[in-house]
């Protein structure tokens, strides 16, 4: 198998993050106008429920997030991952709009949790929508900040990259999820920045070798990048009125929902995931 080198930070944790059924079925949703690109690692988003993959180019995995920096938080519009409990289809893309998975529970919520928020929350927020969280961990000495700058230095311009991932149907109810309680706020924990919680009850952890996500890339453009992701497998519910409070301050800068990369099918583009 053929290892990878790094490429530099710098050409790909953009991320798309930084800017703005069955299976037979679920291909149709997939990336089919061309022949997928060659000579890469292994893509992402993908199906965390298929551990299959073809990809032979390897890399080592990141430390657990306990051993890195938090770099970055951000969150896509829709679920960029496809699992068991989000597999409803979003919709068609169009420019980086639309497209993903919305969670399964987003379809039995009661019209307490539905009720429109008094404001405009993040740019279009509503409650029902499900949204993708990532936290972008660093192996650089470097804190938390805006965009891509934050996870790397002049003195580390390749770092080892980890995202942890949390899919969230978003409702209008005060006892769900505060999202300031899994953000950052200056905390620390073991000597490196860190969210002030991750979740815990929404099932263990995916692990899979992947790439930078987000509309920029397809199967036919490629993420050069190299990046271990940990997807929960479970919906979660939080407040919409914490995400508007996280949107009008954070350390991030970041005030909207991102755009989604299309889920990756190709066996070709996918790394296979270990039973362990």
């Amino acid at each position: 198998m053929m290892k990878l080198c790094k490429s530099s930070v710098f050409i790909a944790l953009a991320m798309g993050m930084f800017s703005t059924g069955s299976m037979a079925a679920e291909a149709g949703h997939g990336n089919s106008n061309g022949p997928a690109c060659e000579g890469y690692g292994p893509q992402t988003p993908r199906d965390i429920d298929n551990f299959t993959g073809a990809n032979k180019h390897i890399f080592t995995a990141a430390p657990a997030y306990k051993e890195m920096n938090l770099c970055n938080i951000h969150f896509h519009n829709n679920a960029e991952h496809r699992a068991k409990a989000f597999s409803i289809y979003a919709g068609k893309h169009d420019h980086g709009h639309g497209g993903g998975y919305q969670c399964n529970i987003s379809k039995s919520l009661s019209k307490a949790e539905l009720i429109p928020a008094k404001e405009n929350v993040c740019k279009g927020l509503n409650p029902g929508d499900t949204i993708e969280v990532h936290w972008v961990h660093s192996s650089c000495d470097v804190k938390p900040g805006k965009g891509l700058d934050s996870c790397l230095s002049e003195r580390c311009a390749n770092p080892d990259l980890r995202v942890e991932t949390q899919v969230f149907t978003v409702v209008n109810d005060p006892l769900a999820l505060n999202f300031n309680n899994i953000s950052y706020n200056g905390n620390m924990a073991g000597g490196y920045y860190q969210a002030k919680a991750l979740p815990t009850n929404t099932g263990k952890p995916v692990e899979f070798l992947g790439s930078t996500t987000g509309p920029k890339y397809t199967e036919q453009k490629c993420s050069p990048m190299q990046v271990t992701w940990s997807v929960r497998p479970e919906c979660g519910k939080v407040d919409i009125n914490s995400l508007g409070e996280w949107c009008k301050h954070n350390v991030f800068e970041e005030d909207h929902a991102h755009g989604v990369r299309k889920l990756v099918t190709n066996p070709k583009l996918l790394s296979e995931i270990s039973h362990l």
